[in-house]
């Protein structure tokens, strides 16, 4: 099948504009879109610097190289990387290294750091600590508050991360199905910064999944191919396997329920106002709460290592 732009072979359809596309123009449909939803999201004054959370999976990986290459004509903005290193020895290590390779590549900062200087604890030991937990429930505060704080403390004026269209789609569909307007509201992109709190910027917002796993084949861009060990308990997915069923029988899906959301972020935004922050009280991270959910996990998980030091004097 040609490509609907040229007489190149097409290497994909794109079904929900029904277009077949070769490898160049896919590419450039891609890259416009990335571009304008970055320059829709923020507009640089110069100085700025752009800290990816670059975890060294495909998404986190391509939004790397398209932020270096879109911002590189500007030399007054900068872009660094942060990889969050949960702990999880069969998994994270080898993320690190194609991390690193790619940085090192790309000439960029890189910074690693791990959830045992932030909050004293691996993922490896969170699951021996709590296995009838869901290990996300604690991996996604314990990395939002390492890579939020890495990202301060690194100077950077923006967190760039990698969800692409599915996340954004499954996330709105999540937070409606568990009736959580208050977090529906908070969903980046953010407009209004929070003392604190770096602002979060997603440049593949708009790109399929698939579409940012073809790009970065063709693109030839390293990246870690590998399934957390413990992301088949997640909640999230089974609204991923609802989206796909939807997608399938109605391609345009994903980007309906994005676009619809858009539209109503401006009255969310009014009914449901961030609340004012604090200081928590045990690490001075911000907060709504005496004490932000990290440590509050973090009280959790001690309670729960102290008592099982306890019983085997109790059994004695």
């Amino acid at each position: 099948m040609p490509c609907a732009r040229c007489n190149e072979p097409a290497v994909t359809l794109v079904r929900y504009s029904g277009q077949h596309l070769c490898a160049g123009h896919f590419c450039e449909f891609v890259e416009r879109r990335v571009k304008r939803e970055i320059h829709r999201q923020v507009e640089f004054r110069g100085g700025e610097r752009i800290a990816v959370g670059l975890s060294g999976g495909k998404d986190s990986s391509t939004t790397t190289v398209l932020l270096h290459e879109v911002l590189a004509p500007r030399r007054d903005v900068e872009v660094l990387a942060i990889t969050v290193d949960e702990g999880i020895a069969s998994y994270r290590p080898e993320g690190i290294r194609f991390a690193k390779a790619l940085c090192e590549g790309l000439g960029i900062e890189h910074h690693v750091v791990p959830y045992e200087e932030t909050v004293g604890w691996t993922m490896d030991e969170v699951v021996a600590a709590e296995p009838a937990a869901i290990p996300c429930s604690y991996c996604g505060v314990f990395r939002r508050t390492t890579l939020n704080r890495a990202a301060r403390e690194a100077g950077a004026d923006y967190v760039a991360t990698g969800l692409n269209l599915d996340d954004t789609a499954q996330s709105i569909l999540m937070n409606i199905a568990r009736g959580d307007v208050d977090k529906l509201a908070r969903l980046g992109p953010h407009d209004h910064p929070q003392p604190g709190l770096v602002p979060r910027l997603q440049p593949l917002r708009t790109i399929p999944e698939k579409e940012v796993y073809l790009y970065a084949m063709l693109r030839g861009i390293p990246f870690h191919d590998g399934t957390c060990p413990h992301s088949e308990r997640a909640q999230r997915g089974r609204f991923r396997e609802i989206l796909n069923r939807l997608e399938e029988d109605s391609p345009g899906t994903r980007h309906a329920i994005v676009a619809g959301y858009d539209r109503l972020r401006p009255l969310f935004a009014e009914r449901f106002p961030p609340p004012e922050l604090n200081e928590c009280v045990a690490c001075g991270e911000p907060t709504a709460n005496l004490m932000c959910k990290a440590c509050e996990l973090q009280t959790r998980l001690g309670d729960r290592k102290a008592q099982a030091d306890r019983e085997p004097e109790t059994v004695h």
